[in-house]
């Protein structure tokens, strides 16, 4: 029987042991070549689009707007086209189109991950429900526009609803295939242990499926990005879409890459976020990926 030193330390114990697994990760990525070919990389592109526009004025780039002014524009007070990090509307842009992703993502993984699990749980319910869901899963989300601004009523339920489907679609299917790539043997060895159906699902089903879940989640917050933007472009109001689809309609060609930049740089960072959640929630996970790095 443990004494109670041992299990007041526990808790703590537990809590260095994340630390430093942690730790061990970050070291063992910067002693990698992965963070300085991605350095490499950046530069290349940057590169190639300065010499491309700026300097040799290639064909079909001759027209576009070039890396300095892009960027003289995006960290200038006084920005020519409105738009920069020091004003205002370009961060009310930012707020709202996080806050449609931030609805249509939760609403997402609230419907598709228990979805998910029991398509890949119960051979019934899928028999019944996966048909239908791969008839609807390829229609594209511009197809829906018309159908989202019948139904819903302003011009902000259209934009979220427009992004939760593609999100909803990748969530819920990457679930079943988590779940279906469990070991029958677990539930098996489960069941011949004493648990019902409820605890098998509980305490097999689920944490077997975590892995490819928050796959799925990195997927659909992707995806959500790509769908919000093309739903901003057709019926919203503000929002880094606006922006990049009105940039082009003024001929506002700078304001077109700053928003397709930010845009990558916070959908990056949502993705992190969604990494970092599950790396939390699955720390044997985390484990095991460190040791096999190592």
């Amino acid at each position: 029987m443990p004494n109670s030193t041992d299990s007041t330390a526990s808790p703590q114990s537990t809590e260095i042991t994340s630390l430093a697994l942690t730790m061990f990760r970050i070291s063992s990525w910067l002693k990698s070549p992965r963070p300085y070919l991605m350095v490499i990389g950046f530069a290349a592109v940057l590169s190639f689009w300065y010499f491309a526009v700026e300097v040799w004025k290639l064909p079909r780039f001759e027209d576009m707007p070039g890396l300095t002014e892009v960027f003289t524009e995006w960290f200038s007070k006084d920005p020519y086209y409105g738009l920069s990090v020091y004003t205002p509307e370009y961060y009310k842009h930012i707020g709202i189109s996080l806050r449609r992703i931030a609805f249509a993502f939760f609403l997402a993984t609230g419907l598709g991950v228990p979805l998910g699990l029991f398509l890949g749980w119960s051979k019934t319910f899928r028999e019944y429900i996966f048909p239908l869901f791969e008839v609807l899963r390829p229609i594209p989300v511009l197809a829906w526009v018309p159908l989202a601004i019948i139904m819903f009523a302003g011009s902000e339920t259209p934009v979220v609803f427009l992004t939760f489907l593609a999100s909803f679609f990748a969530t819920t299917l990457n679930t079943m295939l988590g779940v279906e790539s469990i070991d029958e043997s677990y539930s098996r060895a489960a069941r011949c242990l004493g648990a019902n159906k409820w605890q098998t699902f509980r305490h097999v089903v689920v944490p077997g499926a975590m892995p490819y879940i928050f796959t799925g989640l990195q997927i659909s917050i992707g995806v959500a990005w790509f769908s919000l933007v093309a739903g901003e472009m057709v019926s919203g109001q503000y929002g880094l879409g606006y922006v990049i689809n009105t940039s082009y309609m003024m001929i506002e060609y700078p304001k077109i890459i700053i928003g397709m930049i930010t845009l990558g740089i916070v959908g990056y960072s949502t993705s992190a976020l969604v990494r970092l959640l599950g790396d939390y929630l699955m720390q044997w996970r985390v484990r095991e990926l460190a040791l096999g790095d190592n």
